[in-house]
């Protein structure tokens, strides 16, 4: 620099920085009238937006609340109309009130969901539109976007849909003994889209509600335990029927059979005769999940009430055997005469002796 003097920055910087452009007070009033009539020209459209977007949420918010209350209400009815039926004789034959409960409880929870979905759904949708934003590409996305996701989850939503209706038709719950086709045993739990069922070895199979063709469900109203009792074809059917009816008639009267048995055990009559048996068929009519039981209790009385009648059932001791233990010579074989040694028959068949070749 000239004279070794040196300039500091910021009076470099001050001396090439452009002059502030002086702004007068027409200016200024010509900007703010112009800010002033876009305002004005503005604002009842602004309002209208508003007004619009707050009607909308609103309205959706009223409705959505309208809604879940009246789905309360309704499985509020429920519950009570369920609690009401326990206890009589109709309430045997239903599901109990914990499990009647727990499947409101579950429609419940799934229908708010999906009226809060729409709702919300469509008042986003009218918001939107509100602002004068095109929901044509928008709803065009979201139409392929739904039929490539239908197309890709297509087990997905098939499970799904199955487990709604399988919930809203009441088909099983958590501790029913089910068939499901592809696998039986205990209910331990209903989902949506996968249902847990627990085997006779203890294993724990997951079925998907879409892969469930039909239900056996073997804990729902009543189940029916049948005997069948062989006998000789040389019994008296009365005397038969009358031994099987007092062991059953003593079986109602105890406990805790008296509340297992739903029904008479009624003997229905003969279901097969051959030539060495005949089998009369026993049936009664059991409280869910209790038939093997009823069963073992019944086959008990009555072999212990016919042993007592002197009536034998076909499978003991065989009739032939039972002939043969009658006659004491039935298994000695036939005299003969070689026993004898001084017989015709036993001389004839003594060999000669050999001569004496020695005189």
């Amino acid at each position: 620099m000239p004279g070794g003097c040196p300039v500091s920055w910021s009076a470099l910087a001050a001396a090439t920085d452009p002059e502030p452009i002086p702004v007068t007070l027409d200016e200024a009033a010509e900007k703010a009238t112009n800010a002033a009539s876009w305002v004005e020209e503005n604002w009842s459209t602004w309002l209208n937006t508003g007004l619009r977007i707050l009607l909308i949420l609103v309205v959706a918010l009223l409705l959505r609340m309208a809604v879940r209350r009246a789905l309360t209400k309704l499985i509020e009815r429920m519950n009570r109309s369920a609690q009401a039926v326990e206890g009589t004789a109709l309430g045997g034959l239903l599901v109990n009130t914990e499990r009647r409960r727990q499947r409101s409880e579950a429609i419940g929870s799934v229908l708010r969901s999906v009226a809060s979905f729409l709702i919300l759904g469509t008042a986003g949708l009218m918001v939107l539109g509100a602002f004068k934003i095109d929901l044509a590409p928008l709803l065009a996305s979201a139409g392929v976007a739904g039929v490539a996701i239908g197309f890709g989850a297509r087990n997905l939503v098939t499970d799904f849909l199955s487990g709604v209706f399988m919930i809203l038709e009441d088909q099983y719950g958590v501790g029913d003994s089910v068939d499901a086709g592809v696998a039986s045993g205990e209910v331990v739990e209903v989902g949506l889209r996968v249902t847990k069922l627990r085997g006779v070895d203890g294993e724990i199979w997951y079925v998907r509600n879409g892969e469930i063709k039909r239900i056996g469900n073997l804990s729902q109203g009543w189940a029916t335990a049948g005997v069948d009792v062989t006998v000789r074809p040389t019994e008296d059917l009365d005397r038969v029927r009358a031994v099987i009816t007092a062991a059953a008639d003593s079986m109602a009267k105890e406990e805790p059979w008296d509340e297992r048995l739903w029904g008479p055990v009624e003997v229905l009559g003969l279901s097969e005769v051959l030539l060495d048996s005949m089998t009369v068929r026993v049936s009664a009519k059991t409280m869910p999940g209790k038939k093997l039981g009823v069963e073992r209790e019944l086959r008990w009385r009555i072999k212990r009430g016919l042993d007592e009648a002197g009536i034998r059932i076909v499978g003991g001791v065989p009739a032939q055997a039972e002939e043969a233990a009658g006659d004491p010579t039935a298994g000695m074989a036939a005299p003969s005469a070689f026993a004898s040694t001084t017989s015709p028959q036993s001389a004839a068949a003594t060999p000669l002796p050999k001569p004496d070749l020695s005189k």
